[in-house]
């Protein structure tokens, strides 16, 4: 079966060029972005409907990166990929490799069952795979003390902090397939051969602990995973995991090394369409950040929680599914404001607000 290619309709929106336009494949389809790179996107049920995965031509055997949440529907996506029967477009050869940029369940959700399928190690940084399997065995009936104890410091309602005291701990752990013991690990500077292309490993910090991006210097491609999406910001949060993180500053060092890489670079991301345009959007990344930490300064001249900052970060209201995300983001912005000595943490009624100094 042939894989179609992308169309060239190019639009330009808000400094960045789409070379596809609007166009994208279906769920479980292909459209091929270069020679030997195939774009595959799979439903994901969140309020963010769907993930772009990618796939690669080695000549003989394919490379995936990425493989998409553990749902029936993506596993059926990927079965109907591999039949022969039925035309599959990636059937008459097996899945080599498969890579996984980040921990989150839409990017290593199946990896274990894709590794197990065709007898393969996961590639992933280290990072990334013991943070995934610290997360896969913790589970408990209900949530820990200490983190109940995080989330109430950051001025909670007392509703939410009872709805958490009474729900399970772990739906991580639930929720990815399991992964394999072991991985092939994948560092920043090495270089992965995949039939004719070189990838140079690129990692960024903030959204996760170690993500692997792949960029192909000869024709100008970055997979990018979450790290550089066009049109929505990737959450960095604080997490009770690592509570004194400061994982905003990780982000913005991530944006300033990724600058090194060349502007006409074409940006394959894990979310929304391929884009050209990447220094400008990690300039757009940059200045929105920098832009709520100093409405969040000027608002610290009272004392506020990571609660309290939501109307000034957000400026929509945050639902009960959405809190331990907004706050998390919230605490990330205050975490860099203190750890640059402009605010200071004052505890109050085991609530801490943050305080401007100066």
């Amino acid at each position: 079966m042939t894989i179609p290619a992308a169309p060239n309709d190019s639009i330009a929106r808000a400094g960045l060029v789409y070379p596809h336009g609007t166009h994208v494949p279906g769920d479980g389809r292909l459209l091929q972005v270069a020679e030997g790179v195939f774009w595959l996107r799979m439903p994901i049920p969140f309020s963010l409907d769907h993930i772009n995965l990618w796939v690669l031509d080695a000549g003989d055997h394919w490379a995936v990166v990425d493989t998409g949440f553990p749902s029936a529907e993506a596993k059926a996506h990927w079965r109907a990929l591999f039949d022969a029967e039925s035309g599959g477009p990636l059937a008459g050869k097996p899945v080599g490799r498969v890579i996984v940029t980040h921990y989150h369940p839409d990017h290593i959700g199946l990896a274990g069952w894709l590794c197990t399928r065709w007898q393969l190690p996961l590639e992933i940084s280290r990072g990334e795979f013991m943070l995934a399997r610290v997360l896969t065995l913790d589970t408990a009936a209900s949530t820990p003390e200490d983190v109940i104890g995080f989330y109430a410091a950051q001025g909670w309602p007392d509703d939410a902090v009872e709805a958490l005291r009474a729900s399970a701990w772990g739906r991580f752990g639930r929720i990815v397939h399991r992964l394999p013991t072991g991985y092939h690990r994948l560092r920043a500077g090495d270089r992965l051969t995949i039939g004719r292309r070189q990838w140079d490993i690129v990692v960024g910090a903030g959204h996760s602990p170690e993500h692997v991006c792949l960029h192909d210097a000869a024709d100008g491609l970055l997979i990018s995973g979450d790290q550089v999406l066009p049109r929505i910001t990737s959450n960095v949060s604080v997490y009770p995991t690592e509570p004194e993180a400061d994982p905003l500053g990780d982000w913005l060092d991530s944006i300033a090394r990724l600058k090194s890489l060349p502007a006409e670079t074409l940006v394959l991301p894990a979310h929304n369409e391929p884009f050209f345009g990447l220094h400008a959007r990690l300039d757009q990344l940059a200045a929105d950040h920098h832009r709520k930490l100093e409405a969040l300064l000027e608002a610290c001249g009272e004392p506020l929680s990571a609660f309290d900052s939501f109307a000034i970060l957000f400026r929509r209201a945050i639902g009960r599914d959405e809190l331990q995300m907004a706050t998390g983001e919230a605490l990330a912005h205050l975490r860099w404001l203190h750890r640059r000595g402009q605010v200071e943490p004052i505890s109050c009624d085991g609530v801490t607000r943050y305080r401007r100094l100066g």
